[in-house]
């Protein structure tokens, strides 16, 4: 985890050193807070219509020992979006890459998912069972920010796509016992997001 965690501040410092003369904001998503899930993400002005941004979030919590209950993961989501008006204004779309690592078990999470390979995206098993593996997805955005003041915005966004994970299951409790490994495609949601955001500069 810390080799991907490097290459994104790599990644970010790149950027930030081209981006002098444009517009930089730090922003937070409101939605994945919710989820009990800290996240910071960056966004560069690189043209007078385009942004850049890279994103992400770190759950390293168990939410109850006694149950094994966790939401533990990590998630990198870069994105390049086309703005109708101008930059961090307006109405927007953009494509957007996701790949995260998760050991997820006894949480009861919604299916926003449409089913397209085997019995069903691998959320279906977080209930009952503990599920540890990775997924990647792309899709397409659609948002709109707002502008609050002249160093606030605020932002709304959509994504979807198409995932692909690779999991095995465990029974839930504290050291359970293997039970199958499954590979998943699935199209559904592959970004949503409230988020507030600082502009730098």
């Amino acid at each position: 985890m810390k080799r991907y965690l490097t290459i994104a501040v790599i990644f970010l410092l790149a950027f930030a050193g081209t981006t002098s003369a444009q517009k930089v904001a730090v922003k937070t998503n409101a939605l994945y807070w919710a989820t009990t899930t800290p996240n910071i993400g960056m966004e560069f002005s690189v043209a007078p219509r385009w942004t850049l941004e890279i994103a992400g979030g770190y759950n390293p919590w168990t939410l109850d020992k006694e149950n094994n209950i966790k939401a533990k993961h990590y998630l990198v989501t870069p994105e390049v979006r086309y703005w109708f008006c101008e930059s961090f204004n307006g109405h927007f779309i953009g494509m957007n890459a996701n790949y995260t690592q998760f050991n997820v078990g006894g949480v009861h999470v919604l299916n926003p998912f449409y089913k397209s390979a085997g019995d069903g995206p691998f959320i279906d098993a977080c209930l009952n069972s503990r599920v540890e593996g990775w997924a990647a997805g792309a899709g397409i955005t659609y948002g709109y920010s707002w502008i609050i003041s002249p160093r606030w915005n605020m932002e709304f966004n959509l994504g979807l796509g198409y995932w692909y994970s690779d999991y095995d299951r465990y029974e839930s409790r504290k050291c359970g016992l293997f039970q199958d490994s499954a590979i998943k495609h699935v199209f559904g949601l592959t970004d949503l997001g409230l988020s507030f955001i600082y502009m730098i500069r």
